[in-house]
């Protein structure tokens, strides 16, 4: 019973974060259009579940992330259409493909904090968790940018138009970016940080633990919750002595 109404919050809570995804795609929320690059807030419900799941969620919340950024890239986004009319693959793989990543390294930073019982500490991971899940969409996204486009000659002259030196390629990373990675950074940080406080207080966080029979079993207790067995035992035992 305890395994089916688990699987229950899993399921209700990704589908939450995907409809929550979608709709901020569709509106000014999910992407503002300032300068070359979007600032993208959709990394918010892809580091919420990150937190609340782990990375397998992370990575399949990336993958929805990915898809709407690549639907932007048909005519709604005039850099991604630009890209696309470059390589279309490399468009893909950029937009997708370096979000899924994103979004699983978001969560395997969430769960080496969720092993933690310190409550402190675990209020740290996550806002750690979303600090590290738009620094790594823009590592990824502009990763794959530099990858498949630094060499076309195209690109250059056309960022070279906008404003932009490509003399050396770290400046014009951290230039290409600019405030929109900070921005990021700072508004996932913050509100994933708060989510993740709440989602564990309501109980929707997925415990690790270290034991394979409590994996998916009883939930592993923390920090304020019922003693575990073991303990009462031993609470037990020092009575009767």
């Amino acid at each position: 019973m305890k395994k089916q109404t688990q699987r229950t919050k899993v399921i209700a809570l990704m589908g939450i974060l995907t409809a929550l995804m979608l709709l901020m795609s569709l509106t000014p929320i999910g992407y503002f259009k300032t300068g070359t690059v979007s600032i993208s807030l959709l990394m918010i419900p892809v580091a919420i579940g990150a937190v609340a799941l782990g990375p397998w969620a992370g990575a399949a919340l990336g993958g929805v992330f990915g898809i709407t950024s690549f639907a932007q890239c048909f005519g709604s986004d005039a850099f991604g259409t630009f890209l696309m009319d470059i390589n279309p693959v490399a468009t893909f793989i950029m937009c997708i493909v370096a979000r899924v990543l994103a979004g699983f390294c978001a969560g395997l930073v969430a769960s080496a904090f969720r092993k933690r019982k310190n409550a402190g500490v675990r209020l740290v991971g996550y806002f750690a968790t979303g600090l590290s899940a738009a620094a790594f969409n823009t590592l990824f996204f502009m990763g794959s940018l530099l990858m498949f486009f630094w060499n076309s000659q195209t690109f250059i002259n056309a960022v070279n138009e906008w404003g932009y030196k490509t003399e050396n390629i770290l400046l014009f990373f951290f230039a290409f970016v600019g405030i929109n990675c900070v921005l990021e950074l700072i508004v996932t940080c913050i509100i994933t940080g708060a989510v993740g406080e709440a989602l564990e207080k309501a109980n929707l966080i997925t415990k690790y633990t270290s034991s394979k029979k409590d994996i998916g079993d009883e939930p592993v207790l923390l920090e304020g919750d019922v003693p575990c067995e073991a303990t009462v035992d031993k609470a037990e035992a020092t009575e009767e002595a």
